[in-house]
């Protein structure tokens, strides 16, 4: 198992080489690590999730409101089943909360039972249309005005980061190897393989699946097609303080319109509660800035939702940007005489479907020509608990027991202990950078956003990553000398 973030890639051909590392890549390179193939998996960043994975609603989705009949639909309502079972299995947090989706005036109203019918045409019969009276029974907070509402009990919210991460240890555990700061550029096809041209050398490959987000569609060209176009859309939130928790118990949806599910509130599995978020249409794919206008539009449309948040601290604002298409579904195309396979156009629902759409590209990728072999099981793994509905280590006797780092909190406005830190550090996937120990443990994302904790996260952070390097350097000696040695014997050998 490897996870290399500098020197040169190694030279030999992979059977499967999976571009972009984000929730949707790490979930294909772990189902694929579920044979005994030669995995590739690259990254341009540092870290994986750090696109658009690692800014989201972070809510799975039930699918009830997707479009009957299409791919989207199915791998949503697939995703849902697996992802459910694997985050109970790995530790990932997740909170079936319910959601109610809300009904402002009457166009809204008449439009909820055939909501309701297309989610039950949609697999999902759990459904219930609710009057006025019912809607402020759940919700008291509510804003006034409220005239009914579609309830979804299965809706849950979730943690995005540990998710990825956790789809990222187990693939490497079980052999994968993990490319950081490995952008793909040129790609030629040569006979049998695939050759990647990266800063870090050549990467071979039988079979290549692109799933680079926002850059699919260029990947995609890259390979001689088409298909689709991704325009960057930006979706601005507002992150609100744990003590407005008590304001709201499920996740409050707007009836959706055709760019996406509208501006919701919604509770985070940190404490904290949700706005957001915006739904903007730009050229940029790297805009993540958030904008004064974006943000009033939020403080706008909460106000009438949830009028008393408003009123609550605001601990982060932040953007993301979705990989929309000028399609209504996602694009995930074989090309079975290039061993390709394209996995574009996902967006909001795709941290709900990554597990689904993983094995549905392994059974394109046989299409193509894999042949996997046959399946074994994979090493478990168990994630750190981050989520505030589980005992976080800090609450454990045992654990500081057994060690006392544990017991030492460093980040005082999310409870994150030394020994947490330390852990992520040291983990199969470590952090390459403070916002990626901010994923990992919630240290530094508080209200006080590291103003108390960050010298002392910098410092563990600094020292760790001191010796890493001088691990890195050792390697690459003893993998210089290695070279040297043979080269040498090569030489007597001629003589």
């Amino acid at each position: 198992m490897t996870v290399t973030t500098t020197g040169d890639l190694p030279d030999e051909v992979h059977d499967v080489a999976i571009v972009g590392a984000g929730v949707v890549g790490t979930a294909i390179a772990r189902e694929l690590a579920r044979y005994r193939l030669r995995i590739a998996l690259v990254e341009a960043s540092d870290d994986v999730g750090n696109g658009t994975s690692k800014a989201n609603t972070a809510i799975l989705h039930t699918g009830f409101d997707a479009t009957p009949g299409t791919l989207e639909a199915r791998l949503v309502r697939e995703g849902y089943q697996r992802l459910t079972a694997y985050a109970a299995e790995t530790g990932i947090p997740l909170e079936p909360l319910g959601a109610l989706l809300v009904a402002w005036d009457e166009e809204q109203l008449a439009a909820l039972p055939a909501l309701a019918e297309k989610a039950a045409r949609n697999g999902y019969d759990e459904t219930s249309v609710l009057d006025a009276d019912a809607v402020y029974a759940r919700e008291p907070h509510l804003g006034p005005g409220a005239l009914g509402a579609l309830e979804v009990p299965g809706e849950s919210i979730i943690c995005p980061w540990t998710t990825t991460l956790a789809y990222a240890t187990q693939a490497v555990r079980a052999g994968v190897d993990l490319h950081l700061n490995c952008p793909a550029g040129a790609i030629t096809t040569r006979g049998d393989h695939h050759e990647i041209a990266t800063p870090r050398g050549v990467l071979r490959t039988r079979h290549l699946v692109n799933a680079a987000g926002l850059y699919s569609d260029e990947i995609n060209r890259r390979l001689g097609h088409e298909e689709f176009t991704v325009t960057p859309r930006r979706g601005q939130l507002i992150v609100f303080d744990k003590f407005a928790r008590g304001l709201v118990d499920r996740i409050l949806l707007p009836v959706p319109t055709a760019l996406g599910k509208g501006v919701l509130v919604a509770p985070t599995v940190y404490g904290n509660v949700m706005l957001g978020p915006t739904a903007e249409d730009l050229d940029d794919k790297t805009a993540t800035g958030s904008s004064a206008d974006g943000l009033a539009s939020l403080r706008e449309k909460g106000a009438r939702i949830l009028p008393e948040l408003l009123a609550e601290e605001v601990t982060a604002v932040y953007a993301g940007l979705r990989a929309a298409t000028e399609h209504g579904d996602y694009q995930i195309h074989a090309d079975p005489d290039r061993r390709y396979v394209a996995v574009g156009g996902i967006r909001s629902t795709g941290l709900t479907a990554s597990m689904a759409i993983a094995a549905h590209v392994v059974e394109l990728l046989t299409d193509c020509g894999l042949d996997p072999g046959p399946e074994r099981e994979i090493e478990p793994v168990r994630m750190p608990t981050i989520g505030e509905a589980f005992p976080r280590p800090y609450q454990r006797a045992d654990l500081i027991a057994a060690d006392p780092a544990y017991g030492t909190v460093v980040c005082h406005c999310e409870r994150v202990t030394r020994g947490e830190i330390r852990d992520a550090l040291t983990a199969t996937v470590p952090p390459a950078s403070l916002d990626g120990i901010r994923r990992r443990t919630r240290a530094l994302g508080g209200r006080c956003q590291g103003f108390f904790c960050g010298a002392e996260v910098r410092a563990q952070f600094e020292a760790a990553t001191a010796v890493q390097d001088r691990t890195a350097q050792d390697r690459t000696a003893q993998d210089r000398t290695a070279q040297d040695r043979t080269a040498q014997d090569r030489t007597e050998a001629r003589r």
